[in-house]
């Protein structure tokens, strides 16, 4: 199938998105740019019209269906297209209009909120490096490498700060850095307030980690090209096509949606994160869901590089975290917030322009243009939960992002299409990790997120230079 890369207009179109809204997920944009029944978020607004695929209408055969079409699932089926594969990509609503295509953009290393440290706690030395390269030097080098094979426009850039809100966190910060050493990986340094301020334009921080080996991208135009390689390899995509269950037969694994069934002769992925328990009919839950924040400014009215003169993507210490970057015509893109509820557009509104005001109080002018909410979920221990399961035919998924794992999910598809074609076992050293499940989690998040927030506050009172991210 033909289709066209993924292309970026001058600044943005206002206009309606071609996805369809799905459970709580908003979009807002002010209202003189135009009335729009679901408007078109910062992300969609700033491409080209792309690819509309068709919706399943027919039974079908193939060896490897891969349901979702976010992140993990079009870089699952493109380098399963990359070794020859017949695969098959379902989309319940467009290429990601979840999570994958929503989310800050921002390219940090870990998996999920397992950074350096907590794989030297958990795994041997070789282990610990080997899982710590594979969510940073690779899943970064992967991007780069994609980037290249197929000539896409990512806006990719390099460099990443974590910036302290408190003294105490640098030293948090250091023993990670000092971590990532110890693993074979060199690309930090600890930088105080003032050396900071060559970055970031605010007194609100005591230092930081400045990371050479991160940065930040278009995430939709990421899956966007993820699936437009999987398409010039002959790879088959259907949209608007939601799957209601999946079963293992003696013959292959069979997978039913609304206006078709398809036999999988060999494999399943499950790249659909938070709702994969519907369909993986397995009573653990080891994730809880929470909602998410993010806004683009109109165009700034002073020059970005004095806010940002490094250009590089900030995240700070806070619990609830800030994180920000500079995109297209002076534009800021803001995010941050995590909650068991999801909040409305004028409550996010009035939230996050507070909390650009609070890091850049110089800003006397500023007005969104773009806000919407998304939806991620996270783990008991922090990092992300892989599963393969399957009586005769492997059955792969993954979940618990924590809202981090951009370039880890691309490296996690490529991981799960190696394993399926037996060329590498990275994807078992991710099954070995333990998680535990969280009872009643997913029905009573309205309620855990907002009692763990108050009991983190409680305790940042007592000892308010402990570091803990959410």
């Amino acid at each position: 199938m033909k289709i066209e890369k993924p292309k970026f207009v001058a600044d943005v179109e206002f206009k309606n998105s071609v996805n369809v809204q799905s459970s709580k997920e908003w979009n807002w944009i002010h209202p003189t740019k135009g009335q729009f029944d679901f408007p078109a978020n910062y992300y969609e607004s700033s491409l080209v019209d792309w690819h509309q695929f068709p919706q399943l209408n027919a039974d079908l055969e193939c060896d490897v269906v891969v349901i979702g079409g976010g992140l993990l699932g079009t870089s699952t089926a493109l380098h399963l297209s990359e070794q020859g594969v017949d695969t098959i990509l379902l989309e319940k609503n467009r290429i990601g209009g979840a999570a994958s295509g929503r989310n800050g953009g921002q390219l940090t290393p870990g998996l999920a909120r397992w950074e350096a440290g907590e794989m030297i706690e958990h795994f041997s030395y070789a282990d610990a490096k080997k899982l710590w390269h594979f969510t940073s030097t690779e899943a970064m080098s992967l991007i780069d490498q994609i980037q290249d094979r197929y000539q896409l426009d990512l806006q990719r850039k390099r460099g990443h700060i974590t910036a302290a809100v408190h003294e105490g966190h640098l030293v948090g910060l250091t023993q990670g850095a000092d971590a990532r050493k110890f693993l074979g990986e060199a690309h930090t340094t600890i930088v105080g307030k003032h050396e900071l301020q060559a970055h970031i334009a605010s007194d609100n921080y005591c230092g930081g980690l400045i990371d050479s080996l991160g940065g930040h991208i278009h995430p939709l135009a990421l899956n966007r090209g993820l699936a437009y390689g999987f398409c010039q390899n002959g790879g088959k995509i259907y949209e608007q096509t939601e799957v209601l269950s999946v079963e293992e037969r003696e013959d292959g694994v069979y997978v039913t949606t609304t206006q078709g069934v398809i036999k999988a002769r060999k494999s399943v992925v499950m790249g659909v994160h938070h709702a994969s328990f519907k369909l993986l009919k397995q009573n653990n839950q080891t994730t809880i869901p929470f909602y998410t924040y993010v806004c683009t400014t109109a165009p700034l009215e002073v020059d970005l590089k004095e806010l940002l003169p490094t250009d590089a993507p900030v995240y700070d210490t806070q619990f609830q975290i800030d994180y920000y970057r500079g995109v297209s015509e002076n534009r800021l893109l803001f995010g941050g917030e995590g909650t068991g509820s999801c909040w409305n557009p004028d409550k996010t509104y009035q939230y996050l322009l507070g909390r650009i005001k609070h890091v850049f109080p110089q800003l006397k002018s500023v007005e969104l243009d773009f806000v919407w909410s998304g939806t991620t979920d996270l783990t008991m221990n922090g990092a992300a939960d892989s599963r393969k399961f399957g009586h005769k035919f492997p059955i792969y998924a993954v979940q618990g992002w924590s809202g981090h794992g951009v370039a880890q999910t691309v490296r996690i598809g490529k991981a799960i299409a190696d394993d399926f074609c037996g060329q590498a076992d990275d994807f078992n050293m991710l099954t070995s990790i333990q998680h535990k499940d969280i009872l009643f989690g997913r029905a009573l998040a309205p309620l855990v997120i907002p009692m763990a927030k108050s009991a983190y506050g409680l305790g940042a009172l007592v000892n308010p230079g402990k570091m803990v991210s959410f």
